[in-house]
C-alpha cells in the first residue's frame, strides 16, 4: 500500500510541476510579445527607450 501511495504522490507532484512550468512558459511568451510591441511602437523622440527604468 505504501509504494502505491508513493507512486501516486510522485505522479501528482510531477503533474503539478508540469502545469506550473507550462503556465510560466505562457507568461514568458506574453511578456516577450508585449516587449516586442513596445520596442516596435516606441516614440522616436525619447532617446530610443520606451520604458522608464
Amino acid at each position: 500500500m505504501v509504494p502505491l501511495l508513493l507512486v501516486l504522490l510522485l505522479i501528482l507532484i510531477l503533474f503539478g510541476a508540469g502545469f506550473a512550468v507550462k503556465a510560466l512558459w505562457w507568461i514568458a511568451i506574453a511578456v516577450l510579445v508585449l516587449w516586442l510591441i513596445g520596442f516596435v511602437a516606441r516614440p522616436k523622440n525619447s532617446g530610443g527607450r520606451w520604458y522608464r527604468w
